[in-house]
């Protein structure tokens, strides 16, 4: 990652860096990036749908200020949530649907008691129920919340080839290239009756669906970029539906 996009994120408004003075009477909106800690195969970092929940939210964040948006904020990630069915491998630390919902919901809560609008970016596909869940009860309760997903088209499912080229982009000293091997290549919705079975680990043992050896920075960079994009144009259209997610 170049130095400029270093310079542009720490020109953020970042909500652990600020003090409750600052906040005092000003209206503010939030951002607030939900990963994992999980398994991404012998070569990512444990906290990789983290990194790409932050580094989204960072992005999305600048470009609003750069809209003058400025009362967009960024807050520290939410590191942990429904990872079970990479428990199979060490590592890994799940506190599942149940529990990461109501951490969801009451921070919802808490939130809108000084922030005018929350909205959650996710890095983790199973994370989707507790999301769902957790915003749609909040929008019942009247508070201004929503969520959207770091994804993009024709992405492989965990650790493959769209992972690994994204954390070569934003993240490169931290890929162990070495380490990189094809995992299970099949399309999920083959692999996902014996997957809700047994796990990741039932169908492949190294943690990996997708084939991480054919990434690069540069498709990294594009990949990146769509899920900024992708993540910008839903926040600024602000068109929530019935779950939270905006659409």
């Amino acid at each position: 990652m170049n130095s400029a996009y270093h310079r542009r994120v720490a020109s953020l408004r970042e909500l652990g860096n600020s003090t409750s003075r600052q906040l005092h009477s000003v209206s503010s909106a939030l951002i607030v990036p939900v990963g994992s800690t999980e398994q991404h195969g012998p070569h990512l970092p444990l906290d990789t749908d983290t990194r790409i929940a932050t580094a989204v939210a960072n992005a999305v964040g600048q470009a609003l200020a750069d809209r003058d948006e400025s009362n967009w904020m960024v807050a520290p990630a939410i590191g942990y949530g429904a990872s079970g069915e990479h428990e199979g491998f060490s590592g890994t630390i799940s506190i599942g649907t149940s529990a990461l919902r109501l951490l969801l919901l009451e921070f919802g809560r808490s939130v809108s008691r000084w922030a005018s609008r929350v909205v959650f970016v996710n890095g983790h596909g199973g994370n989707v129920e507790a999301l769902a869940a957790a915003t749609a009860l909040l929008r019942d309760e009247g508070r201004d919340a929503a969520w959207c997903s770091c994804s993009v088209v024709n992405a492989d499912a965990h650790a493959g080839h769209t992972e690994t080229s994204v954390l070569l982009h934003i993240s490169p000293k931290d890929v162990w290239l070495d380490e990189r091997v094809p995992g299970n290549r099949a399309p999920l919705v083959e692999l996902m009756p014996e997957l809700r079975r047994g796990g990741v680990a039932a169908v492949s043992k190294i943690g990996v669906l997708g084939d991480p050896t054919t990434a690069t920075a540069q498709e990294g960079a594009h990949l990146f970029a769509g899920m900024v994009d992708g993540c910008l144009h839903r926040i600024t259209r602000w068109a929530p539906g019935p779950d939270g997610m905006l659409g």
